[in-house]
């Protein structure tokens, strides 16, 4: 996708990639997304370009996070940054990275990731021209709000990195984006995978209408009303939702157990249904509704969420599946996924490394990305095509 950037806008300043163990291979195909974008945009045909760098066959820097034996680390940077417009990707959700400590082996958690990313940003601060963390899922995200005594762990790490030097955070699908008023005076930019879920579905969902007499989008929860009001709104469907009631008199794992999904809007029977949240963690919840509209008559039942975790496996999903609850499952490739998801009939994936690659290419120039940030005419262009 060529960029059509003025050419009078100037990069802030060389760019560079450092990709942490979690997501080099989701990085190295940003790069390579990155290269091919440059060499065919309207700069390359400059003369006597007057940035040094700006076309590169790889924009990545070589970096690690080793341990000692203890499991302390340290951050390593083994090539210059110094004056470059440092980008660094790290996924916090990468449990398949292991480490030593004293003989046994340790998976990495979202805090160990953390800590890492920390590391690379110390070892290139007061190097570095600028620095950008992007963190596609966002590290305690889910903690983003204090209703008792408790930690407030995205607004402190938030602040962490602003006072390290860190000038802006790019992620996805925040869980709250207003989590941002933490650091009101730093960079933060929440991208929602809207486009790349529907091209997703349009790729591999044969006979797909998306008409209000054929399909309509539904909400899980109260949490998720305004990515499934944005969806409904610019397909032209109808909009459904679920809430949870749950059990205030007892606690179970930290939480209020949830009794029943009750659901309010329009009768789904005959219809296509498009479930969007921004994440499925252990599926329970999600696996419940998609059962309920089945229940109800809904002809094929289409899960969009940003992030797949599947924290207690794929077992209950090939379930549903086979008894017909569930037609596809769509997630980004934005955080590790284990290697048996994608072989799964009913799993598609929609992939965000162009449009990362996009964003990260906008920002090093300091050009507006409300463009991009809004993909209503992409959107609407796509659904030209289906309903042709």
């Amino acid at each position: 996708m060529p960029i059509d950037l003025q050419q009078d806008s100037l990069p802030a300043g060389p760019l560079k990639i450092a990709a942490l163990e979690g997501c080099r291979e989701f990085a190295g195909m940003v790069d390579q997304h990155l290269v091919q974008m440059r060499k065919t945009s309207p700069l390359s045909h400059l003369q006597n370009f007057p940035i040094k760098g700006y076309f590169e066959d790889s924009y990545l820097i070589n970096c690690r996070c080793p341990r000692y034996g203890t499991g302390e680390g340290r951050g390593i940077i083994n090539d210059s940054v110094r004056g470059t417009d440092l980008f660094i990707i790290v996924d916090v959700l990468n449990s398949s990275i292991t480490y030593t400590v004293f003989g046994e082996e340790n998976h990495m958690s979202p805090d160990n990731h953390y800590e890492d990313l920390k590391r690379i940003i110390s070892a290139a601060n007061g190097k570095a021209k600028r620095i950008t963390v992007v963190m596609p899922f966002l590290y305690g995200g889910r903690q983003h709000r204090r209703t008792k005594r408790e930690s407030l762990d995205c607004a402190v790490f938030l602040e962490e990195l602003e006072a390290m030097g860190v000038s802006g955070i790019v992620t996805f699908d925040a869980h709250d984006p207003r989590v941002q008023n933490a650091i009101p005076l730093s960079g933060f930019d929440s991208f929602m995978p809207t486009y790349q879920f529907l091209k997703a579905l349009v790729q591999t969902v044969p006979n797909l209408h998306l008409s209000p007499d054929t399909a309509m989008v539904i909400s899980p929860d109260e949490g998720a009303m305004e990515r499934s009001v944005y969806f409904a709104n610019i397909l032209g469907l109808e909009l459904g939702m679920f809430y949870k009631r749950r059990d205030y008199t007892r606690i179970v794992n930290g939480k209020n157990p949830i009794v029943a999904h009750e659901f309010i809007g329009a009768p789904v029977k005959g219809k296509d249904i498009l479930i969007i949240d921004d994440m499925i963690s252990s599926g329970g919840s999600m696996l419940d509704v998609a059962r309920q509209i089945k229940e109800r008559g809904a002809r094929r039942v289409f899960v969009c969420t940003t992030f797949g975790l599947f924290t207690d496996g794929l077992d209950q999903f090939d379930e549903y599946y086979e008894k017909g609850y569930l037609s596809k499952v769509v997630t980004t490739n934005l955080n590790y996924r284990p290697p048996e998801l994608l072989s799964r009939e009913w799993y598609a994936e929609a992939d965000m490394t162009e449009y990362l690659a996009t964003i990260i290419d906008h920002m090093n120039h300091d050009v507006s990305i409300s463009g991009i940030q809004s993909p209503t005419a992409k959107i609407n262009q796509l659904l030209q095509q289906l309903n042709t």
